[in-house]
């Protein structure tokens, strides 16, 4: 005999609490960390839906002239990343976190021009003005904001990195540069080459 049929739980009563559950936690408060303090999203079920309806497939022809040493497209919007190989036989889709604010964010076009593993870090001097708290330079590890990975841009300070802090994929939350989850920054890293055409919208 299965719990279903034991009289102490029906499937029904099961679903409907693993349901209300659901919205419990749907309807909990979001929270987002930046610059080490903790700020609270006030509607995730409005920012999910907006993320959901605001997700686009995208083509690397309405943006590109050619794949050239591959192409590179973040959609700030989405809060995603697109890859095309050269050949165009590989393509990936990465969430990613996108910049705190429109003044932190840089769009157009650019490039990879390094590559960088287990990268260090030192904090821009714009950001060094607004919290001169920030520590001057942090080595490779646990506590390096840049995560396992880094690609380099020509813009000078901006980088598509990894991040140690899984919280922020996905949202408004760095200072600039484009975040990725440690694993897919390593895959990419592997994918991209110095001189990969970059563009952000």
């Amino acid at each position: 005999m299965s719990v279903w049929d034991s009289g102490k739980i029906s499937r029904r009563s099961f679903l409907g609490t693993a349901a209300a559950a659901a919205v419990g936690a749907a309807a909990m408060p979001a929270w987002a960390q930046q610059d080490g303090t903790t700020v609270m999203e006030s509607d995730v079920t409005a920012t999910v839906r907006r993320n959901i309806s605001s997700f686009r497939a995208l083509q690397w022809q309405d943006y590109f002239a050619n794949t050239h040493n591959g192409v590179i497209l973040v959609d700030t919007t989405s809060r995603a990343l697109h890859f095309w190989s050269e050949d165009q036989t590989i393509y990936k889709l990465y969430p990613t976190s996108v910049p705190l604010s429109p003044d932190l964010t840089r769009k157009g076009r650019t490039e990879v021009i390094r590559k960088v593993k287990n990268p260090s870090w030192s904090p821009t001097p714009a950001m060094k003005k607004r919290d001169p708290e920030w520590p001057d330079f942090i080595g490779p590890g646990p506590d390096n904001p840049l995560g396992t990975r880094a690609l380099y841009l020509s813009w000078q300070y901006y980088r598509i990195h990894g991040t140690q802090d899984t919280r922020k994929i996905g949202r408004q939350s760095s200072n600039g540069c484009i975040g990725l989850y440690n694993e897919d920054i390593e895959q990419l890293y592997d994918l991209a080459k110095v001189g990969t055409q970059v563009l952000l919208i």
